[in-house]
């Protein structure tokens, strides 16, 4: 990944070159925010790490990198003090604190690295799949994919979507046939909108994938005790998991906007279903 450093201390982008460049991403570096913005309006950077100081708050450089670039960049606020909710306030998509430890890097990393695959992925048009029983098209649902970004960069506002699809997919077409792998596909989406609420957006965004997305929850925990839930109904599908030569398999995934951070993933089985 292309990832941009704006800070006047030059320490925190030597410990990023060392770290991240080893592994095949390219580190460049600013020290005047005003150059960073012109920068932005060349080139393309995925990840953009920031250090507003001495500006008291980071959310008109936010705003200023984000209408300068030509993409989404997913940007990490530095600072010494400060929090999550801080930066998702001001516009950026997550906080790291500095000193910067190299496993929170690491990890923070790898979280734009799966929103910016996300985005890409549900980005896609290539293969839409239409609107039928109550779940929405993926196109429909990119829509609404890109506006909780848009919201969380203006408001601040936290969405979650949930992924559930069945893992073994490829396997199951292999060795029974590509029938027999819709077939489970179409079992699982029947019985996910069945489970759903009437106020869950639901939409198919790979062959053997759909994607719940909640928005606003009403307290911290909601989400998780959804996908929770979601997974727990599942594992007790037993004609779903009974069926054919080979047993499908499904994931379960909880992931945040605009963080991109996985929150809990859930692997269900034949042998772990009730």
């Amino acid at each position: 990944m292309k990832i941009l450093v704006i800070d006047r201390e030059g320490i925190t982008a030597q410990l990023m070159k060392s770290r991240l460049e080893p592994l095949g991403h390219v580190i460049k570096e600013e020290t005047s925010k005003n150059n960073a913005v012109e920068l932005m309006a060349k080139e393309m950077f995925d990840i953009i790490f920031l250090d507003p100081m001495p500006l008291t708050s980071a959310r008109p450089v936010v705003l200023n990198l984000r209408r300068a670039s030509g993409n989404y960049p997913y940007i990490l606020h530095m600072a010494a003090e400060g929090s999550r909710i801080e930066a998702v306030q001001s516009g950026a998509n997550d906080f790291i604190a500095k000193p910067i430890a190299p496993d929170e890097l690491d990890d923070k990393v790898g979280n734009a690295k799966r929103l910016t695959a996300l985005i890409k992925r549900i980005g896609d048009d290539k293969e839409d799949f239409p609107s039928a029983g109550g779940i929405i098209a993926k196109s429909a649902f990119n829509q609404l994919f890109l506006s909780a970004i848009d919201r969380a960069d203006r408001y601040g506002e936290r969405t979650y979507i949930v992924f559930i699809r069945v893992s073994n997919y490829q396997d199951i077409a292999e060795k029974e046939g590509p029938y027999a792998a819709d077939l489970a596909v179409a079992k699982l989406s029947q019985y996910l909108v069945r489970l759903r609420r009437q106020s869950d957006i639901i939409a198919q965004t790979e062959r053997f994938e759909y994607a719940l997305l909640l928005q606003r929850p009403l307290y911290e925990t909601e989400p998780e005790e959804a996908a929770n839930r979601f997974a727990e109904a599942i594992a007790g599908f037993k004609d779903f998991f009974g069926s054919g030569e080979v047993a499908p398999e499904v994931t379960v995934k909880l992931v945040d906007l605009p963080v991109g951070g996985q929150i809990c993933e859930h692997f269900l089985t034949k042998n772990s279903a009730g």
